[in-house]
């Protein structure tokens, strides 16, 4: 009998129907524990490259059920979360290529205003420099995100986006110089 998993506060767990039969625990676990420790690291990184939260939400869901998915054929929790970064980072660029098609098309999509509780609390400065990353080039936006925001390594990222080291440096080195000419440092 297949399994059923749903969420709760306390992360994955097994809802099995009345009268089923109990399995060993083999993937859920594991998974559950790394969606409650990495689920907010990962959902900042997809709200900071598609801009809503709504989305965001469901990127980082689609990236654990995937995890979930694949677990048996991952060597360990790194690679598993190597594999989750990936996977919102390539849903990331998949949800922005549906609304640059969309755009097109006529159809415009725009992202939920700050609320006034956020614009008190995050000032505007904050608000100019995230006008100012997303305005940025997908690439360079995502390694500042990931370098700044995230704290992973050069190496981390390398393997996130599928590039070289450096790569990630330059492109970092670019996004500064960029970021900085939007906010009118040019230092």
């Amino acid at each position: 009998m297949a399994r059923l998993y749903g969420m709760d506060q306390e992360g994955l767990t097994v809802i099995d129907p009345p009268g089923a039969e109990p399995e060993p625990e083999s993937g859920p676990a594991p998974v559950g524990a790394l969606f409650a420790e990495h689920r907010l690291k990962l959902f900042r990184l997809a709200v900071l490259l598609v801009g809503d939260e709504n989305t965001a939400e469901d990127v980082v869901q689609d990236a654990f059920l995937g995890l979930h998915r694949r677990w048996g054929t991952l060597d360990g929790e790194e690679k598993a979360l190597a594999y989750a970064r990936a996977s919102v980072v390539n849903a990331c660029r998949s949800v922005i290529r549906r609304r640059v098609v969309a755009r097109r098309f006529g159809v415009h999509h725009e992202p939920p205003m700050w609320s006034a509780e956020s614009e008190v609390l995050v000032g505007e400065d904050r608000r100019r420099v995230m006008e100012a990353v997303q305005r940025l080039p997908r690439r360079r936006r995502e390694v500042l995100v990931m370098r700044y925001y995230l704290d992973l390594s050069d190496a981390e990222i390398a393997a996130a986006l599928g590039v070289s080291q450096v790569t990630v440096r330059t492109t970092a080195a670019r996004g500064l110089k960029a970021l900085a000419r939007l906010l009118g440092n040019d230092e």
